[in-house]
């Protein structure tokens, strides 16, 4: 085993992966489990784009975040973001037609990320 797969094991361990549900779904519903992973490497591929483009002083305020006040209301930034998303969303699926400017899929994707970031910066490990 090399450097890298061993360091990628220890991590999954660290994370609680549990490879044997994880195969076991991946033989159920193997469509399901293939279309997850493509979206999952969508919203990776987004996230890193909008942290090149934005950096990470979006989230963080441009504070310090390892003070825990700066963290919250890192926090609360996010959950207005989410909040705007879900009234996106809201509006777009009561919506009759198709909007020109967000499609619904990009608003899941962006809601989805947000709640990925809000993990990291709750860690400890946002801009890091």
């Amino acid at each position: 085993m090399s450097l890298q797969e061993w360091q990628k094991q220890i991590l999954r361990v660290e994370l609680g992966v549990d490879d044997l549900h994880i195969k076991e779904c991946e033989e159920k519903f193997p469509q399901t489990s293939e279309a997850f992973k493509a979206v999952l490497a969508h919203m990776y591929d987004v996230f890193c784009g909008k942290m090149l483009d934005y950096g990470s002083g979006n989230i963080s305020l441009g504070r310090d975040i390892s003070l825990e006040d700066n963290k919250k209301m890192a926090l609360m930034g996010i959950w207005f973001r989410s909040n705007d998303k879900m009234a996106r969303i809201e509006n777009i699926v009561n919506k009759e037609g198709v909007p020109n400017h967000e499609p619904l899929k990009d608003s899941y994707l962006d809601l989805a990320n947000y709640s990925v970031i809000a993990m990291i910066v709750k860690d400890g490990k946002w801009g890091k």
